[in-house]
């Protein structure tokens, strides 16, 4: 069994249309490509027919993944999480300790993650330090370039 992933409704939905899309939209297009190509005579020599076939071969291997992934996802369940503490899409506003810098982040999962929106992976290293995290904690989180402390100042769910 694959990787069990923990979806928004949004982030769900969002994964079931490129799914739908790739299966639907681009299998048909590389279909014809490859039927194009071989209308176009002799294939031991012919380059479109091969660049065809592996496109082919590559987006299957893409429905396959994603397909595995869809079949992995699980739906949270928002109205059960637990305020008092940093989970799974909660937003969390914190202070660097020794720049004084506030940041609001929303802890989301790895394929959800959108750092230009504030979101943040839970197993990014800044995710992995706030998960379980209450209000009035501080997080000391190693990142490659040392330890950083951040003051839990509020935690909510979006």
């Amino acid at each position: 069994m694959g990787k069990v992933s923990y979806y928004t409704e949004e982030g769900l939905k969002n994964l079931k249309e490129e799914l739908d899309h790739l299966r639907d939209v681009e299998r048909p297009k590389a279909s014809q490509a490859i039927a194009e190509a071989r209308d176009k005579g002799d294939l031991s020599e012919n380059a479109e027919y091969d660049a065809a076939k592996e496109a082919q071969g590559l987006l299957e291997m893409k429905i396959s993944k994603m397909e595995a992934t869809y079949a992995n996802a699980r739906l949270i369940d928002e109205s059960q999480l637990d305020t008092s503490k940093a989970l799974v899409l909660s937003t969390v506003k914190i202070k660097n300790q020794t720049n004084g810098m506030e940041m609001k982040y929303t802890l989301v999962a790895e394929s959800e993650a959108d750092l230009k929106s504030g979101k943040i992976s839970v197993n990014s290293p800044i995710g992995r330090g706030l998960l379980g995290k209450s209000v009035g904690d501080t997080a000391e989180i190693t990142v490659p370039n040392g330890t950083l402390k951040f003051d839990i100042l509020e935690i909510t769910r979006s």
